[in-house]
């Protein structure tokens, strides 16, 4: 019909047959044709079945018939229904009838409910990135997680690194705490970091047993709903969406540090000076009710604890996520808890305990000056002591690895009292001092303990970071951090031995 309109119009403004041949893309016989034809007025789909268009099917006999069964019995099956058309005569296509049983069949209307949240009630909770093009061309996909008050529309977002679950239940707190407050209930949808399995009602089955922890420790009601629908959360407005389309989409960004920026006055701008459209208000005038209502949080963001378990495996070490934390030797096999910090670790197997500064970087190790003491002691005999005082030496870094590596080298018969007295220097300097020590005498070529125990006397008082302007190897070091003045008392490192001419540690030419 809308093809042959076309045509009409197009003869009506003067076209010559061929020219509106060419433009509609039909044959002139056509044309002629459509010319004989009255005007087209209307392009429903009675004026399609007046006109006899398209072959009839042969399921549409049986629509009364489909009607009565299902009037009679609205959840009959579509096989059942076929079953009978048949005896009834039908001889066309399942499909064509399936057709007519799913256009005939009475559906469910729901009505859609709007929850409108109490003060301190409900607070809505999810996850989100957006793939941000910064202004010189790069693309970066940024991870976000975003908090909404029900009652007050009060929004917080911050940018994350991920998605994971220690990320969510931090940032999380984070916005408790500038809200004021825990609302009674917290609403998510279903990732996998708050519930793990669930029935087909909706129920969880299982959750995940750190969100669940820290939920009890936080008092924390916890609501989940279907994923993609709004209206279970307490909100119609698609949270994640509303975020993207009102700040991402709506902004352009020089880099990350721009974006988090724009981010922070958003914030601002959406809670204090933007009405919501909800509400007709702005979320901050209806935050002091909000706040009335929320409940004090029981625990800080910085003292907030993770737990998982662990157990202490046959090197007397926790393994945590790539990294290595040291326990007591006698809590080896014990299962224990590890309490995850920000900043600092906490391990507890029974009646043993230690407390670690949390590793980030992979695969690190963190050894307690007093746990080497007792592996030392704990381990059966002399070769077996050596190699594990070597093996905490190794720990200290990269710098240990070559030194020690020209040390064995070079006094083949005498570095096991160097490791020994090399392990004394790190049970009294620790790792950092140490590994500064060990780059500025590997810079020096200088190996022995007592070139060791030197750098460990002379450090740099204004560097925090371990020094890096150590002289060549080929040169004798004259000043600087990793240089030792030459005055009574200092060492030569002409010698192999610093100037104490010592036949059993001097190393003999082959």
């Amino acid at each position: 019909m809308m093809k042959r309109h076309e045509i009409q119009v197009l003869r009506k403004a003067g076209h010559w047959q061929l020219e509106v041949a060419e433009l509609a893309g039909v044959s002139e016989r056509t044309i002629r044709r459509v010319e004989d034809e009255p005007a087209v007025m209307s392009i429903v789909a009675d004026e399609t079945r007046r006109r006899g268009i398209g072959r009839p099917s042969k399921a549409e006999a049986f629509r009364g018939f489909v009607a009565k069964m299902l009037a009679d019995e609205p959840d009959l099956l579509s096989l059942e229904i076929l079953r009978r058309a048949r005896l009834d005569g039908y001889q066309g296509g399942k499909s064509a009838l399936y057709a007519l049983i799913a256009a005939v069949r009475p559906k469910p209307v729901r009505p859609v409910v709007r929850f409108e949240g109490l003060p301190g009630e409900f607070s809505q909770h999810d996850f989100g990135h957006v793939d941000v093009r910064f202004m010189d061309g790069s693309t970066k996909r940024i991870h976000f997680f975003a908090s909404r008050l029900k009652y007050s529309r009060w929004v917080e977002v911050t940018i994350v690194e991920n998605e994971r679950v220690e990320t969510l239940l931090r940032t999380l707190v984070d916005h408790f705490a500038a809200f004021g407050g825990i609302p009674l209930l917290a609403v998510f949808d279903r990732p996998k970091t708050v519930a793990l399995h669930w029935a087909k009602d909706g129920t969880v089955t299982e959750w995940n047993p750190t969100f669940a922890a820290v939920a009890l420790d936080l008092g924390m009601g916890v609501e989940v709903c279907w994923p993609r629908r709004g209206n279970q959360k307490g909100a119609v407005e698609n949270l994640v969406g509303w975020v993207k389309g009102s700040f991402f989409k709506q902004r352009r960004f020089l880099d990350e540090a721009d974006l988090l920026a724009q981010l922070a006055a958003w914030r601002v701008e959406v809670n204090t000076n933007l009405p919501s459209r909800a509400t007709g208000v702005t979320p901050a005038t209806r935050m002091t009710e909000d706040r009335a209502r929320l409940r004090p949080l029981k625990v800080a963001p910085q003292d907030l604890a993770l737990r998982i378990p662990v157990l202490v495996g046959p090197t007397g070490y926790v393994l945590h996520e790539t990294h290595q934390y040291s326990m007591p030797p006698d809590a080896i096999g014990i299962a224990g808890t590890l309490f995850l910090y920000r900043e600092r670790v906490r391990i507890v197997a029974a009646r043993f305990s230690a407390l670690h500064p949390r590793l980030f970087e992979r695969d690190a190790k963190s050894t307690l000056p007093e746990h080497r003491v007792e592996a030392v002691a704990r381990v059966s005999g002399k070769r077996g002591k050596r190699y594990l005082m070597r093996e905490h030496l190794l720990e200290v870094g990269g710098a240990a690895l070559d030194y020690l590596t020209e040390l064995v080298h070079r006094r083949p018969g005498s570095w096991i009292a160097e490791v020994e007295r090399l392990h004394e220097l790190l049970q009294q300097h620790g790792p950092d001092a140490l590994r500064a020590a060990f780059e500025c005498a590997v810079a020096g070529q200088t190996f022995g303990a007592e070139y060791v125990r030197h750098y460990l006397r002379h450090p740099d008082p204004g560097a925090v970071q371990p020094p890096r302007d150590c002289p060549p190897a080929t040169a004798r070091p004259v000043s600087g951090p990793c240089s030792a003045e030459r005055s009574e008392g200092s060492l030569d490192t002409t010698r192999p031995n610093g100037g104490h001419a010592s036949p059993r540690q001097e190393v003999l030419p082959l």
